[in-house]
């Protein structure tokens, strides 16, 4: 079968190559991948790094269609059109566990439901440790990234106040339309304190996201695109009225207890097909043009999901 594999002479360290097929365990379905998309991390911590092997496959997000029961029965049966969760996505065929493999309506566009895995799941479960969102004020910053798009609309539909941050001015209207109450081009510029913080940044706008914190408040983070340290000055860990017992917790989707994604992947595709959550696919192609989307993500050019179809749309 066809893979994007890691190469480091190549533009975006990627090109497309000969692999062999999956091998499915009993507990694998294989699936016909039609469309992935990409995340930052895999891309600059895996196909840009010069320590990942030539050869390599990578590709946590992709979507397609069973053409492959597991032969022990767990998971959809053949014909199912599916999203997946893993590693070696950025290929023709994968094999996938009913545990990270969720299905959808036959007519989802595959394209759509390739960005729901690693940003859709990750905003979801942010989202549900912070508790009951109802009247909340929430600070989402990276607001116009992939999870920072599915956090700001999952918090809005949970009853929050959700307090978007994003850079680029021009992202404003877009994201009150995704639910957003407050735009704001940093945490700096934000009034009044938040309950939770879901942190996609890092560096200094987690420093200035963690001083709005009210009482009891918690700052997740989840990304860390600003590439820089986080240095909190003394006084940010002071007690004092109003700005007690707050914390900073760390999340990573592959080290989340909840290994079964089966039902989360399910419900999230259907609100994409039933056009109640937006993907924010905003760069789309085949995957011959895999160094051009690699390229605009790894520039920072990106506001959204990058969309690799590997089947006609």
């Amino acid at each position: 079968m066809r893979a994007l594999a890691v190469d480091h002479t190549s533009p975006g360290h990627l090109s497309l190559t000969d692999v062999p097929d999956p091998r499915p365990a009993a507990h694998e379905a294989l699936v016909r991948v039609e469309a992935v998309s990409l995340n930052y991390g895999e891309v600059f911590h895996g196909a840009a790094d010069p320590a990942t092997p030539d050869g390599t496959v990578l590709g946590w997000d992709a979507a397609g269609v069973v053409v492959q029961a597991a032969a022990d029965g767990s998971g959809p049966a053949e014909g199912e059109r599916v999203v997946t969760l893993g590693e070696a996505g950025w290929a023709e065929l994968r094999a996938t566990p009913a545990t990270l493999l969720g299905t959808a309506p036959r007519d989802t566009d595959p394209g759509a439901l390739s960005t729901i895995p690693v940003a859709g799941l990750s905003a979801l479960h942010v989202l549900r440790r912070m508790g009951s969102l109802l009247g909340q004020r929430v600070l989402v910053t990276g607001a116009s990234g992939g999870v920072g798009r599915y956090a700001v609309q999952l918090a809005a539909r949970a009853g929050a106040h959700v307090v978007a941050v994003s850079r680029d001015p021009a992202q404003a209207d877009g994201l009150r339309a995704l639910g957003a109450h407050e735009v704001h081009p940093e945490p700096a510029a934000v009034k009044q304190p938040v309950s939770a913080v879901l942190d996609n940044v890092g560096g200094q706008q987690l420093v200035d996201a963690f001083a709005l914190l009210a009482a009891d408040g918690t700052l997740f983070s989840v990304g860390r695109s600003a590439g820089t340290d986080s240095v909190l000055p003394a006084d940010a860990l002071v007690g004092t009225e109003g700005r007690h017992d707050r914390s900073i917790r760390t999340f990573f989707l592959f080290s989340d207890p909840a290994t079964d994604y089966s039902a989360d992947l399910t419900w999230l595709a259907g609100e994409i097909a039933a056009g109640r959550l937006d993907p924010g696919i905003s760069w789309r192609g085949p995957w011959t043009r895999h160094s051009e989307a690699v390229g605009a993500l790894l520039d920072g050019r990106l506001r959204g999901k990058a969309v690799l179809d590997l089947q006609q749309p």
